[in-house]
């Protein structure tokens, strides 16, 4: 396993991250997901000129990345940052999409360009982790199809031009290329301030060719999409961990308490050391689980790596409030923020509780 970064993907790091702390402080990224959209065209733009989007997809996409490392690479920094642009969505969405027709497979170089967005559509309300639970149905017509059912928390389907919508047909689940003006959206912000949107499909017909890959096979694709997502919001987990013990080792150099600088109370050092250990196991099972994103053991690596972000990112999210004190739940104080993603990326893709139940069914190690 390379525990290291290569020269050109140190390099996209090393851009990635200047990119954003240059160019997206805190006070940015607030005033971004508090605008109507809650995100930046702008920023969107810019990043796609720099090639962040590209980056998340493979060379025969149009892109010069995709893999599991280059995903963790992009979303490590984008955790540093909080940002609220759609990468997650665009790319989940365009994971679906290489499936499909050489048409549908060239809408990825749009998403690549930053002209068009994508949002994934497959959580429902009843659905919770439960990926083949499928409500949304895809009725069969002389032409098409027609679509009727709604949709769950689709991360960035306020903003999106299509969506990627999962629904059962005769043979099992189907994935389709929808317009995202042809259903019913409710856009809201959630807790921890990133977009999202409940979706209804009512009576909406696509035609054959909205069809992705062959009727009634998208489990395994709906699988390695989550698994990505999951893969995705680790990584980001991993850089807000990052940036919240920063700016709490740096509270504990600079608060004093009776005359004294706090961080030299051994009570606080052991629990700082604590948080670091970790960070660290953390960062060691995201590099196993980006490593075997294509093996035949993806999904133990990604249940292991998700189990360990929720266990080990609530302790690091609250102890860092706690070490803090007051000023740590402030609006005006960033490390309140990061611990809020933190937590609510135990809740995505399947939480700690459901990756436990997936690694004893796995059953390795």
């Amino acid at each position: 396993m390379q525990f290291t970064h290569t020269e050109e993907r140190q390099m996209l790091a090393d851009m990635a991250g200047r990119f954003v702390r240059e160019q997206y402080p805190i006070d940015k990224r607030h005033e971004i997901a508090a605008s109507d959209g809650g995100i930046s065209p702008e920023m969107w733009e810019q990043m796609a000129e720099l090639g962040l989007i590209g980056a998340l997809f493979p060379e025969e996409l149009g892109g010069f990345g995709g893999s599991g490392f280059d995903v963790a690479v992009i979303f490590e920094e984008i955790g540093r940052g909080l940002v609220v642009e759609p990468f997650l969505p665009n790319m989940l969405a365009g994971l679906a999409l290489a499936e499909g027709s050489d048409a549908q497979k060239a809408v990825i170089d749009e998403v690549i360009a930053g002209s068009t967005r994508l949002a994934y559509a497959h959580g429902e309300p009843a659905s919770r982790y439960t990926l083949d639970h499928v409500e949304t149905n895809a009725a069969k017509t002389s032409n098409g199809y027609v679509l009727n059912g709604n949709k769950a928390v689709v991360l960035g389907g306020d903003n999106a031009d299509h969506l990627v919508v999962s629904a059962k047909t005769d043979n099992g689940i189907s994935l389709f290329f929808v317009p995202a003006d042809a259903t019913v959206r409710r856009d809201y912000s959630t807790v921890d301030g990133y977009r999202a949107a409940e979706i209804a499909l009512k009576d909406v017909a696509v035609g054959e060719d909205a069809l992705i890959g062959v009727e009634g096979s998208a489990l395994p694709s709906i699988k390695k999409i989550n698994a990505y997502g999951a893969l995705a919001v680790s990584a980001e987990a991993l850089g807000a961990i990052e940036v919240a013990i920063d700016l709490t080792l740096d509270y504990l150099k600079t608060r004093k308490q009776f005359g004294v600088v706090i961080g030299k109370f051994q009570a606080l050092q052991h629990r700082m050391a604590d948080m670091m250990g970790e960070r660290e196991q953390i960062r060691s099972a995201l590099i196993n689980a980006a490593g075997h994103m294509e093996s035949d053991e993806r999904d133990w690596y990604v249940s292991a790596l998700k189990n360990l972000v929720g266990r080990s990112g609530r302790m690091i999210a609250e102890e860092a409030i706690q070490m803090h004190g007051g000023i740590g739940m402030t609006w005006e104080y960033a490390v309140g923020h990061y611990a809020k993603r933190i937590v609510m990326i135990d809740h995505m893709f399947g939480d700690v509780d459901h990756h436990l139940e997936q690694i004893i069914k796995l059953g390795k190690g």
